[in-house]
């Protein structure tokens, strides 16, 4: 369980599903293998990956439920170093109520098989968030510099505590990552400033991802950051140090 990672914010628009896919593409380039779970019904890392949750037969909502989590694991487009537990439409019915610790049980099984499991977690904090926090070890807070992308930090963390409380001890709060941060502005300093205040400088992983073009690009073409060469360079140097610490942190 030391290798699987939440990454949520109950706020959408903020780039948890662009930083969990920055981050497998950083595992893919350093050839590390690594498990992206998508608890989203939206199912957009799915997408990303090469995966039509439309189309899936078994996916993150039947591991919910009974399924084995090899059973719905399938390599990703990216190729074999990415896996994928695809989305599908039927996540929506799981997001009130359901076994908070089955998912733990299904990636207990296969965890062992990868260097991180990244759980991508819904816009919301009902029963899907707090399902990826009962398996994971780590929490991962994903935020914009934005007066709208701060708010409801507090009750993230309130979650975290809950699930600790009552399902997981093992968990951690273990950072925050800062993503679309624009090359200059006096608004985004201000506001990564409030977020210091809330969370601790200490909470924050450095480096912080710049808002750039590149990144929507590669979400459009369905494409690992790390295939754009010298156009992607200084993202994709982001990651490779996100991921480098991500590591650090799962393996103690």
């Amino acid at each position: 369980m030391g290798r699987v990672v939440a990454v949520l914010n109950q706020k959408g628009g903020v780039g948890k599903t662009t930083v969990t896919l920055g981050l497998a593409s950083a595992a893919a380039a350093a050839g590390h293998r690594v498990l992206v779970v998508d608890l989203d019904p939206q199912g957009s890392s799915s997408w990303v990956l090469g995966i039509d949750p439309a189309g899936v037969d078994v996916s993150s909502a039947e591991v919910l439920s009974r399924t084995p989590a090899a059973r719905a694991m399938v390599p990703s487009a990216w190729g074999g170093e990415v896996w994928v537990v695809p989305s599908s439409p039927r996540l929506l019915a799981r997001e009130h109520g359901g076994n908070p610790t089955r998912l733990r049980d299904a990636l207990a099984e296969v965890s062992d098989q990868f260097h991180a499991v990244l759980i991508d977690c819904p816009p919301s904090l009902g029963a899907l968030s707090a399902a990826a926090l009962c398996a994971a070890s780590h929490a991962v807070i994903v935020v914009e510099p934005s007066a709208l992308g701060l708010r409801g930090i507090g009750a993230v963390a309130d979650l975290v505590d809950e699930v600790w409380d009552q399902h997981n001890p093992e968990l951690e709060l273990t950072g925050v990552i800062v993503n679309k941060v624009p090359a200059i502005s006096s608004e985004a300093e201000r506001r990564y400033d409030e977020l210091a205040r809330i969370v601790g400088k200490r909470a924050i992983w450095q480096p912080v991802v710049p808002q750039r073009v590149i990144v929507n690009q590669a979400i459009g073409e369905r494409r690992p950051i790390h295939t754009y060469g010298a156009r992607s360079s200084e993202v994709s140097e982001v990651f490779d140090r996100l991921w480098a610490k991500l590591r650090r942190i799962t393996k103690e």
